[in-house]
């Protein structure tokens, strides 16, 4: 009853930025999906174009997220409230970790409805027909049946986990800390010390910059060349799955250390802003 009346509690602003945070995880999460649609498909360019659209959504949710955020902030340094700032945050963080988890079950179903769009677009070549399908009887017959919870095997299959990229996984996890907190530390940083909070605020791009090129430099080549192995025969779908579960979990335990990283990057990131 105390965890429902301190979420109900929450300003309108928080609310939208509970959302938003949870769209751009759910998204996040389902991306490493794409892949095997593309190796399944045979349509490589197609699939991450298509995804790029969904991308797209997660980047205007990202835009506002900092803003709307900005806005509580300068509200309540102006009236002084600072009781709940901290567990607002907290509970921001917690919508990534539902959306990581929410799209981990999503994931087989995404796979089978994406592979349908991509082929559907390679013979239409139309996006606005995507859409009308989309809503239309056949299209809702089509989301009905390809719903499909996660397969045990995937889980219990983990044999060979001794051949996945522990580095590979361990960055992932450090990506998705830092993403996740980023902004919300540099934001944060403003309640401790109001004077810099601008400064504080474009910290935040200092950390997700640092944390994207991890992402650019480490992670998206293992799966893109992964996804190469696969295409050409060269590794099993099964081990990719099996490696595809492996980021997602790693995604997860990523949001979590999120939790942990809060107060002491808000901090530090204070630290930076007063060497500046």
């Amino acid at each position: 009853m105390i965890v429902n009346r301190r979420f109900l509690s929450m300003s309108s602003h928080i609310l939208l930025v509970f959302i938003f945070t949870f769209v751009i995880h759910l998204i996040s999460t389902l991306s490493y999906s794409v892949q095997m649609v593309a190796v399944k498909t045979g349509r490589i360019a197609i699939s991450f174009a298509l995804f790029n659209i969904l991308a797209l959504v997660s980047r205007t949710s990202n835009s506002f997220q900092a803003p709307l955020l900005a806005k509580n902030i300068e509200q309540n340094i102006l009236t002084g409230s600072h009781a709940n700032v901290e567990s607002e945050f907290r509970w921001l963080l917690i919508s990534a970790t539902l959306a990581t988890i929410v799209g981990s079950f999503l994931i087989p179903t995404f796979q089978r409805l994406f592979s349908k769009v991509v082929l559907k677009f390679s013979a239409t070549r139309s996006i606005p027909s995507l859409v009308l399908h989309a809503f239309s009887k056949s299209g809702i017959k089509h989301l009905r049946d390809n719903m499909k919870a996660p397969s045990v095997h995937n889980i219990s299959g983990l044999k060979e986990i001794h051949k996945a990229p522990l580095m590979v996984l361990l960055l992932n996890i450090l990506v998705v800390a830092f993403l996740t907190t980023g902004v919300f530390s540099s934001l944060y940083a403003g309640y401790l010390d109001p004077s810099l909070r601008a400064t504080s605020s474009n910290l935040s791009a200092v950390v997700n910059g640092i944390a994207t090129i991890l992402m650019f430099v480490v992670v998206d080549p293992y799966l893109s060349a992964m996804t190469d192995d696969v295409a050409e025969g060269k590794v099993s779908e099964a081990f990719f799955r099996q490696c595809v579960v492996l980021l997602v979990v790693t995604r997860l335990i990523g949001t979590l250390l999120a939790q942990l990283l809060l107060v002491p990057g808000a901090h530090l990131i204070v630290a930076a802003a007063r060497m500046i």
